[in-house]
């Protein structure tokens, strides 16, 4: 069976054991790599653990990370100031791969992976434990090589649906999507607060007519009632720049106090 397979029948079980867990939606989180230090990394990463998150989205640096609001722009500034490198986070990814029970899909830009090599890229990735990849600046026009290694290796390539996507579009990249769909809560970059209503969840049922693999809903989920709204509608729930902050304000004591209150 390949990692892809693996992603879905992971997912699935997950989802199965949502009412077990007492929770209404499966839970992403995002780290940025080497921000502000691979060693909080790990601890938040051990804060996450904690509180048994599903997924983790490993971010690597990239100058220009153009999905990402102004908190995640100055995060990957800086670790690409401290000088992390796209080596030090495959080696990161591994021993977080080796260490704890969630799973890892890579997030990034596409002109990490070109100037890699997408095959290299990509043989790095699985052999470092990762069960997929978020490419947010890669038109799926142009993702054709990439998706073929992918599938070839048995890696997902997570594609996003937004709000401004037609409906032929959503037809059109639900063809490629694979493990899970990554449905952008709003117009913009992450960050600010989304409002949770009756236009998302239209919007989400429409990428519903299209694939039936698990939505994950990002962009500003914040709080309890975030969560609750996104287990009614879709599968995941994706929560970045709300624990960023959280670890900025208070590190691992805040990072737990955050989730204390979303996830009671």
């Amino acid at each position: 069976m390949g990692q892809s397979d693996n992603l879905k029948s992971y997912l699935s079980e997950r989802k199965n054991s949502l009412a077990k867990r007492q929770r209404a939606a499966m839970i992403m989180t995002h780290v940025v790599c080497g921000y502000p230090s691979f060693e909080d990394n790990w601890k938040e990463l051990e804060v996450m653990e904690e509180f048994g998150v599903d997924l983790v989205e490993l971010q690597f640096p990239f100058s220009e990370p153009s999905a990402d609001g102004p908190l995640f722009v100055k995060a990957n500034q800086e670790a690409i100031k401290n000088g992390v490198r796209v080596q030090d986070c495959f080696d990161f990814m591994s021993k977080v791969t080796a260490h704890f029970s969630f799973k890892v899909v890579m997030m990034g830009y596409f002109n990490t992976i070109f100037k890699t090599g997408q095959r290299t890229f990509l043989e790095r990735l699985k052999g470092a434990g990762g069960y997929g990849f978020i490419v947010p600046d890669l038109p799926i026009e142009e993702a054709g090589e990439l998706h073929g290694i992918a599938k070839e290796m048995g890696l997902s390539p997570v594609v996003l649906m937004t709000p401004t996507n037609s409906d032929q579009r959503l037809a059109e990249l639900a063809q490629t999507a694979d493990g899970f769909v990554y449905t952008v809560a709003r117009k913009g970059v992450t960050g600010s607060n989304t409002d949770m209503d009756s236009e998302l969840a239209e919007f989400i049922a429409r990428c519903k007519q299209f694939t039936d693999v698990p939505l994950a809903v990002g962009f500003g989920v914040s709080h309890a009632h975030d969560i609750e709204f996104i287990g009614q509608h879709a599968d995941i729930a994706v929560i970045g720049t709300a624990a960023l902050k959280a670890w900025e304000t208070g590190k691992e004591q805040g990072l737990r106090d955050f989730f204390t209150q979303l996830l009671h």
